[in-house]
């Protein structure tokens, strides 16, 4: 445990941005799934938007932009595809 009070405010810091970056991660992840598991192509495009939202929530704290940038690229090849 740290002893120093700027080192104490870090550590309440680092675990309160962890919980945060966890739940966005899981978040992401369950809505990208989602696409998979939808059935016709308008719940596809409705699970999308939803999964970009996410992806772009990810960018802001945790994830590197073309790393999202990619993925959605992929996930809109996978809804066209399924048309």
């Amino acid at each position: 445990m740290p002893k120093i009070r700027s080192a104490k405010k870090a550590l309440r810091q680092n675990i309160k941005h962890k919980v945060a970056n966890t739940k966005k991660k899981r978040d992401m992840k369950v809505a990208v799934k989602a696409i998979s598991k939808a059935a016709s192509v308008d719940e596809k495009k409705k699970a999308l938007s939803g999964a970009y939202k996410k992806i772009d929530k990810a960018t802001k704290s945790f994830m590197h932009k073309n790393k999202a940038a990619r993925l959605k690229s992929r996930l809109a090849k996978t809804v066209n595809k399924s048309k």
